[in-house]
């Protein structure tokens, strides 16, 4: 029986604050779909040239009290970078902390305004260790 991947959904609660995350991670809004009657939005962002690999935010009207909660039933979202470095500085210097920094030049993780936890690993070959990368310690947990 074969498979195909569609996408993943999480839910946010801050619709604006949610998709400018996301837009800093480099995605783009491809289609949204507006419920009147189900009192709620979806708005679907994937990479430049990687429409079919979206993620769903689903934003309810009516509000979610159980959001942002920090349960860890959501594993992570993961996304291939260039330079891991230069996309952890972007992050920062655009008020996203770095939870876990990228110390081996290969993976670092960050959390959405929802406690989504996103990994960042460089593409190819690990980046050389560098400062302040290397003996940065970790913020909060991913």
């Amino acid at each position: 029986m074969p498979l195909k991947y569609l996408h993943t959904m999480v839910r946010v609660k801050d619709l604006e604050k949610s998709q400018a995350f996301y837009e800093l991670l480099g995605l783009k809004k491809i289609r949204e779909h507006v419920s009147e009657q189900g009192r709620f939005t979806l708005v679907f962002m994937a990479p430049p040239g990687q429409e079919e690999a979206p993620v769903e935010l689903t934003y309810n009207w009516d509000g979610d009290e159980g959001l942002p909660s920090d349960s860890r039933h959501f594993g992570h979202l993961a996304y291939g970078v260039d330079n891991i470095y230069d996309t952890c500085q972007f992050l920062m210097d655009n008020g996203v902390t770095i939870n876990r920094p990228p110390r081996d030049g290969r993976m670092a993780f960050v959390r959405s305004p929802d406690n989504v936890s996103v990994e960042l690993l460089q593409n190819g070959e690990a980046l050389p260790p560098a400062e302040p990368w290397a003996s940065m310690g970790n913020t909060g947990h991913w």
